[in-house]
C-alpha cells in the first residue's frame, strides 16, 4: 500500500499496529515497547511518545462500560455482592488488555499526523 505524503490513516495504522508513515513496519517491539525503527520505511520510532493517554483514554471508556454492566448484573439477577464486581473486574482487564496496543498505537498515529516535523527530525 501506498501511503500519502501525510502518511497512512491513523485509525488504519493503530488497527493495524503498524507504522504511521508506511503502514507497512510493525510499531511495537514487544507487548507496549515502541520498536526502535520501523523495519519498512526506516522511521525512527524511538522518538513517538504517546505518554499516559491510551491507559487514561481506555480508564474512562472500560469504567463508563462495565459500572452499568455490573449494575444490570447485580439488579436483574440477583446475585451475590461479590459476583458483579467480580465480571465487571474481568471485563474491563481483558479490555484493556485488547485495547491497550491499539488505543497506543492511535496516539502515535496521531501525533505523526499533527506533529510530523517534531517527530522526524527533519
Amino acid at each position: 500500500m501506498l501511503a500519502s505524503s501525510e502518511g497512512v490513516p491513523p485509525l488504519q495504522a493503530a488497527l493495524a499496529c503498524a507504522c504511521p508513515r508506511c503502514g507497512q513496519g510493525r510499531l511495537f517491539g514487544g507487548f507496549l515497547k515502541i520498536a526502535d525503527k520501523c523495519g519498512s520505511c526506516g522511521l525512527d520510532l524511538a522518538r513517538q511518545d504517546s505518554g499516559d493517554g491510551p491507559a487514561v483514554f481506555l480508564i474512562f471508556i472500560l469504567g463508563f462500560i462495565a459500572v452499568p454492566v455490573a449494575f444490570w448484573i447485580h439488579f436483574s439477577f440477583d446475585t451475590a455482592m461479590w459476583v458483579a464486581p467480580t465480571i465487571a473486574s474481568v471485563l474491563v482487564v481483558v479490555l484493556a488488555l485488547v485495547m491497550l496496543r491499539p488505543a497506543k498505537a492511535y496516539v502515535i498515529a496521531l501525533q505523526y499526523r499533527h506533529r510530523r516535523e517534531d517527530l522526524e527530525g527533519d
